[in-house]
This record gives C-alpha cells, structure tokens and sequence, in this order.
C-alpha cells in the first residue's frame, strides 16, 4: 500500500487549496478514504472521510462548510478542496485508509499565514 499527498504549499487567510492523495497497492474503489491534519506540538487529528461509495463522512466541526472531500476512482485519487483557509488550518495533511492496519501517506504541509 501506498499513499502519496500533494498540494500543500503557502497561502494567504481565505486562500483555497486542494489537496490529492494518489492510492496504490490495493483496490481503492472499494475501500473509504480519510484525510487527517496534524499541527505542530498537537496531536493528529480526524478532518473528514468518504466511503467507497462516494459519501462524505463526519467532517470535524472546525471544517464544515469550508473543506470538501471527493475522489476518482478511475486515477486511485482522493482530494481534500480546502476553501476559506484559516490560519488555525496550518498542519501536515495525512491521507489513510484502514486495511486491517492502518496505512499514512508523508503528509503534505499546508500553511496559512500573511
């Protein structure tokens, strides 16, 4: 298994970003995807999920209205649209899936700052 993020970078407060992890190493479309963040000196934290069949899962309230999460199945490809980004949004962005262990890609570090 293996996960590989993208697309973090720097942006300005109420600056966009997307986010893709590209899946490889079992069959993705049959498995729920979930991206997690990590900021620094904090612990890793849930964000937002997506069932195999497309539908969004729970997102953390600090998120909602602002983070949209789809995938591809035909490119393995899972994406996090982040709009209206927060300072309070800086962290390493982790994409996962559960296998009977759980998988990480690197992370993707996403800041948000003047």
């Amino acid at each position: 298994v293996q996960l590989v993020e993208s697309g973090g970078g720097l942006v300005q407060p109420g600056g966009s970003l997307r986010l893709s992890c590209v899946a490889s190493g079992f069959t993705f479309s049959t498995y729920t995807m979930r991206w997690y963040r990590q900021a620094s000196g904090k612990e890793r934290e849930w964000v937002v999920g997506i069932t195999s069949a497309g539908d969004r899962i729970n997102d953390v309230d600090s998120v909602k209205g602002r983070f949209t999460i789809s995938r591809d199945n035909a490119n393995n490809t899972v994406y996090l649209q982040m709009n209206s980004l927060k300072p309070e949004d800086t962290a390493v962005y982790y994409c996962n899936v559960r296998r009977g262990v759980e998988f990480w890609g690197q992370g993707t570090q996403v800041t948000v700052s003047t």
